[in-house]
């Protein structure tokens, strides 16, 4: 027998002829508690989908060998973030049978009157970050967000006032939250909020958020930034000529996650968020000064998948995501501490990339290299600048910079 998906849109008390039919036949009832409970008086057998999953699709799997007529029903519409792509992926698609209705998309976009085709979706439940919804606001100007209790619209809009605005100009939002609570009940709800209003309020648990941008960044994120465009401490800063063929070592590709070590300024990472623009880089930095530079940076170019870190390595890398790339522009001195701590981190297969300007550096991190038997290349790169001089030109030597490439063994 098919196995039934019914999608009870955003109210199950009007539901097209066809889904109630379905849910009337129905021997065995599967949903969450919230959905059961508006047929409490349904003589089926009634399963209540919680986690872990498994478990629940065995049990369907049984009741369908015993020849039960089972029907899930799912709020919303089933393949909008809902259960069916589960069950098509273990029953098959010849044997599950779907019944759509409108999803929460769908009458968000209804109530504030714009085209639902150019919105996005994201879901965070059970999301330990906001990563997916920071990458998509990256690409996309509207992007709807499915909470759940721990990434409610106060820690969204409070993560975007981190990592979208600059603290030097807090009046400058780049993004303003609507707030979709309670829908199609008597207690339903549509509000806009700036950032600051979004993080002060509290909401009702049943909520969808559309995250809409209302101005671009100060500055278009690219790659080749000059580097006076970059807030800066002392204008400690890798030089673009080389931050280009350092991120050529590094290959960064969409969905990396990716530290950069001794971030300084933030610059390195805020190039690789212009090429992948959807992953995670983690930019660690040991000095407040500099660390501050990073979040103005990542506000004024809009490269929010850039993730500030106030730390010292090694000391910090055990609350860090394990990388697939990694960046070293500073900090190994005369000891490979720093060096063997990272490197035991990266994934097989993974790449790293230091800049070194001291021999000794260049030494210590060719001999760590040899030693784990990682491939490698190194590149010298010495840059000069055209400068004005007496109505012509002439050209300023920057330091020369060993870039040293490897890959980690499988």
């Amino acid at each position: 027998m098919a196995l039934y998906v019914v999608g009870l849109g955003m109210d199950p008390g009007t539901l097209p002829e066809e889904h109630e039919e379905r849910i009337y036949l129905a021997q065995v009832l599967v949903g969450g508690e919230r959905q059961l409970a508006w047929y409490d008086d349904h003589p089926a057998e009634k399963i209540v989908v919680k986690a872990p999953v498994d478990p629940i699709l065995d049990t369907i799997a049984e009741r369908l060998k015993e020849g039960k007529e089972v029907v899930v029903v799912a709020s919303g519409d089933p393949l909008y973030f809902g259960i069916a792509d589960t069950l098509v992926r273990r029953f098959g698609q010849g044997e599950v049978d779907i019944l759509p209705n409108i999803s929460s998309l769908q009458a968000a976009a209804a109530r504030i009157k714009i085209p639902w085709q150019e919105v996005v979706s994201v879901s965070l439940h059970g999301r330990e970050n906001m990563g997916e919804l920071l990458s998509m606001l990256m690409l996309h100007d509207r992007v709807a967000v499915l909470t759940d209790r721990r990434n409610i619209p106060s820690a969204i809009a409070q993560t975007l006032l981190e990592r979208a605005v600059d603290e030097d100009a807090p009046h400058k939002q780049p993004f303003m939250l609507w707030v979709f609570e309670d829908m199609e009940s008597d207690r339903e709800r549509v509000t806009r909020y700036t950032l600051d209003e979004a993080a002060q309020t509290s909401f009702s648990r049943l909520n969808m958020v559309l995250v809409e941008r209302t101005m671009p960044p100060p500055d278009e994120l690219r790659i080749g930034i000059p580097d006076e465009e970059f807030s800066c401490e002392s204008r400690v800063i890798t030089k673009w000529p080389v931050r280009a063929v350092g991120l050529a070592g590094l290959g960064p590709v969409p969905g990396d996650v990716i530290w950069d070590l001794g971030a300084g300024c933030g610059a390195v990472s805020i190039e690789a968020a212009a090429i992948i623009r959807r992953g995670r880089i983690v930019a660690v930095e040991r000095r407040g000064g500099r660390v501050a530079d990073i979040r103005r940076n990542v506000a004024r170019f809009g490269a929010l998948i850039v993730e500030p870190v106030h730390g010292t390595v090694p000391e910090c890398l055990d609350e860090l995501p394990d990388p697939d790339k990694i960046f070293i522009g500073g900090g190994l001195s005369t000891t490979s501490e720093m060096l063997e701590h990272s490197a035991a981190r990266l994934s097989p297969g993974g790449r790293l990339v230091i800049h070194c300007v001291l021999l000794d550096t260049l030494a210590l991190t060719k001999a760590f290299l040899k030693q784990n038997n990682w491939p490698h290349e190194v590149t010298l790169i010495h840059p000069s600048q055209s400068r004005e001089l007496a109505g012509d030109m002439h050209f300023k030597a920057y330091n020369p910079v060993f870039i040293i490439s490897a890959n980690k063994p499988e």
